[in-house]
């Protein structure tokens, strides 16, 4: 499996990790068709465990880490196509309880230290005019 080398190892105390792959197909599975965690067919195991994961994965990085490995591995393929570009003009407004939203960054269970920050050109808000 590419991913793997990417992926957070068995280690320390606590419980064993249940089988990646399986993990990350249900977590594809449930972004794909839309379905609510509870839902999710008993294939992918115990959709706590889904979510638990996915959520610990984007808070400390693991994701962001693999988008990076898999264009770097289509990059040196040469399966990417970096002469068309893409720009989307359209504006996405955010919902009006959105302005009031914590600025501290998420607590990961079981750890003592905070993941890292959003993005400073996230701009929710409110509107400085103009």
């Amino acid at each position: 499996m590419r991913l793997e080398r990417h992926l957070p190892r068995n280690r320390g105390r606590g419980g064993r990790w249940q089988c990646h792959r399986r993990v990350i197909n249900g977590i594809l599975f449930r972004q794909r068709t839309g379905l609510p965690r509870r839902d999710l067919p008993p294939q992918f195991g115990k959709w706590k465990t889904l979510h638990d994961r996915h959520r610990r994965w984007s808070a400390d990085g693991t994701w962001e880490k693999i988008l990076r490995a898999v264009q770097a591995d289509a990059s040196a393929e040469g399966r990417i196509d970096r002469s068309t570009v893409s720009v989307d003009s359209t504006s996405c407004r955010a919902h009006k309880h959105a302005v009031g939203a914590l600025t501290r960054a998420p607590r990961i269970p079981g750890r003592r230290s905070r993941p890292a920050r959003h993005r400073s050109d996230e701009g929710l808000g409110r509107s400085r005019g103009g």
